[in-house]
């Protein structure tokens, strides 16, 4: 079956130009929008974790060898 599409000539350009400006303007508000409220929901995080939590060193880090780990418990 054929196919058909309605003939608008240079009516169909300008609307959907029109249509797409109003569309990315929204879209362009919204990322400053979501950016916004990103930024200032990292801020809060980093001073909660620096208020509240400190960091503990992950175990892989230090190595602790058998020779180490007496002579630290002959020390003390």
């Amino acid at each position: 079956m054929s196919q058909y599409r309605l003939k608008t000539g240079g009516v169909e350009k300008k609307v959907v130009g029109a249509y797409k400006k109003i569309e990315n303007g929204a879209v362009e508000s919204y990322k400053k929008v979501e950016q916004a409220a990103v930024g200032t929901y990292k801020k809060i995080e980093k001073k909660f974790v620096d208020t509240f939590l400190e960091e503990i060193p992950d175990e892989t880090e230090e190595v602790i060898t058998v020779d180490d780990a007496v002579k630290k418990v002959s020390v003390q």
